[in-house]
């Protein structure tokens, strides 16, 4: 590496700032193949996901849905360039999650997230934790999925303080 190389990273803990928010860009298009690849590969047998009879007939949606599971690791997934590409320690837990409008093959997910606070770790000197709130959001800006995850990040380097 040279020093005009910039290489791209998440935030250390001191960069978080409470209440900032951060658009994830580009969204996302859910396909079919993305729904029956993440179900068959996580072992869901759900028919919403995997039964277009089932699914177009007999249920109020008249379409399989996308698995929820499946949105909410994409949210998840489309901030780690932004916040946490690098400087991650550990992922902590997830809080709330919720799920208020079903995703669909063909809708495409917005993602972004507030810090909702921040506070530097008593027992591992050098880091910290945060909690950061994520919306996703379709095409339409209706919220189709929502979490609370809580991250341990690193401080800045010495040499950056």
């Amino acid at each position: 590496m040279t020093a005009n190389d910039i290489v791209q990273r998440g935030l250390y803990f001191e960069e978080f700032v409470t209440d900032a928010r951060y658009l994830h860009r580009p969204g996302r298009t859910a396909t079919e193949a993305d729904n029956v690849l993440f179900t068959t590969l996580t072992m869901n047998t759900q028919a919403l996901h995997l039964d277009a009879a089932f699914a177009d007939a007999q249920r109020p949606f008249g379409e399989r849905l996308i698995n929820s599971m499946w949105t909410l690791s994409t949210m998840v997934g489309a901030s780690v360039a932004q916040l946490t590409q690098g400087t991650l320690v550990a992922q902590l837990g997830f809080g709330e999650i919720g799920f208020p409008h079903p995703l669909f093959a063909g809708d495409t997910l917005y993602t972004e997230s507030v810090i909702v606070e921040k506070r530097l770790s008593a027992s591992r000197p050098g880091q910290g934790i945060v909690t950061i709130a994520h919306t996703g959001r379709n095409q339409d800006d209706a919220v189709v999925a929502t979490a609370t995850r809580t991250v341990l990040v690193h401080c800045l380097p010495e040499e950056g303080r």
